[in-house]
């Protein structure tokens, strides 16, 4: 009989998702943080900049390349260690699911669109927000739709034969993309005035997000809050792809490392 792998033990499973979490979001820095130096630009000085190229290339001669890399440091930190966290709760959950559901195994779960029909039918549209604070404004529906965004994608671009097989990079590297496109046009607005309140801290209409979003909303209209927008989508499709695709790889690199033929 062919040896079988046994499959990772929870511990060795979380640690598998922290490792490939960290690598996937010092992809994501490191392929995307151009785009986004001028994300923060263009939200905290909407009327400086023509656009995206304009702020850029302003950036660029002003400072050189390594203008358009400033916070690269904290950013690489930061985001090492978010999605580390991310990914390792984001594999947890999709265990937990399944052994609440009576699944073998985490790929057999339904797509997030027929968690959200359950969620409605059983509780409403409130069912959705429970636990919603204006902490979570940004992250909660941001994540839903980036990995709703994501699964979604898997599920319409895969071709896999069967559920247990693992999406090729291409349907990975395309489906990371779209879900990070997915989150940032469901929460910019949110990010933008974020973004206000976290740079013009000495201002007097900075002092929290309800208060900056008033002010702005009566002095500049709406438009503002998607200043920044096209290079932030830009940004994000192939940062995210990085992203999914090193998250994707280094797991199964991991999985298949840890899981020695019995």
């Amino acid at each position: 009989m062919p040896s079988e792998k046994a499959p990772p033990t929870h511990l060795k499973q979380i640690l598998i998702n922290l490792i490939a979490g960290a690598m996937g979001g010092v992809a994501c820095v490191v392929s995307g943080q151009p785009f986004d130096t001028a994300k923060v630009k263009m939200q905290t000085f909407p009327t400086m900049y023509r656009g995206f190229v304009d702020c850029a290339v302003r950036t660029y001669h002003a400072e050189g390349l390594r203008g358009l890399y400033h916070g690269t440091t904290p950013a690489l930190v930061a985001n090492a260690a978010e999605n580390a966290v991310l990914f390792a709760c984001y594999g947890f959950c999709q265990n937990l699911v399944s052994r609440c559901l009576g699944l073998q195994d985490p790929s057999q779960l339904s797509t997030p669109w027929s968690v959200v029909r359950a969620i409605l039918s059983s509780e409403g549209i409130p069912g959705l927000f429970r636990g919603l604070s204006s902490t979570w404004l940004r992250e909660i529906p941001g994540y839903f739709f980036f990995f709703g965004g994501y699964e979604l994608s898997i599920d319409i671009l895969s071709q896999r034969e069967s559920s247990k097989d693992p999406p090729g990079a291409l349907v990975v590297t395309v489906s990371g993309g779209v879900g990070g496109a997915c989150f940032w046009l469901a929460v910019y607005p949110v990010d933008s005035v974020k973004s206000r309140v976290q740079v013009l801290t000495l201002t007097p209409h900075s002092k929290g997000f309800i208060i900056s979003l008033l002010h702005i909303l009566r002095t500049e209209g709406f438009l503002p809050l998607y200043s920044g927008l096209m290079p932030t989508v830009v940004r994000a499709f192939p940062s995210n792809a990085a992203l999914f695709l090193a998250y994707e790889m280094t797991k199964r690199t991991l999985t298949e490392y840890c899981c020695a033929p019995i």
